[in-house]
């Protein structure tokens, strides 16, 4: 597994990112060797970063990393939250693709997983690459 890296950046660098990406394979890179590269989540703003970033999201995919529960009802159990709450913030998660769903077959519980060995958060307060601060 690999730490999920998490920037803060325009739309146009992701844009740019994935024209990149699309070049390295007409080139010869292989899709397996792209995907070996470290997962990236990119957000426009660090308002959009923050609330994924909230405390209870944080205490979620650690819980989910370290006990690993069966189901949604058994995460809100173990950190002490309603059910419907939990729900709303791992689909929210899952969203994003920072958790996933063990695959379940249908009328049984979803089982939330966390697919990564943690976060890694790649900040650029200097320079081109950083966000406009009038939208962070």
């Amino acid at each position: 597994m690999t730490k999920l890296k998490i920037t803060v950046g325009s739309a146009d660098e992701l844009v740019e990112r994935t024209r990149d990406r699309i070049a390295a394979v007409e080139s010869g890179t292989t899709p397996e060797e792209l995907d070996e590269r470290q997962p990236e989540l990119r957000f426009g703003s660090y308002g959009d970063l923050f609330d994924l970033l909230s405390e209870q999201r944080i205490e979620l995919l650690e819980t989910i990393a370290t006990r690993d529960p069966e189901s949604i009802s058994a995460t809100a159990d173990l950190v002490g939250r309603d059910y419907k709450t939990v729900h709303q913030q791992l689909s929210e998660l899952a969203a994003l693709g920072v958790v996933e769903w063990a695959d379940a077959t249908p009328g049984t519980a979803k089982k939330p997983l966390f697919p990564y060995d943690g976060l890694e958060i790649d900040l650029d307060l200097v320079g081109d690459d950083r966000p406009d601060p009038a939208r962070a």
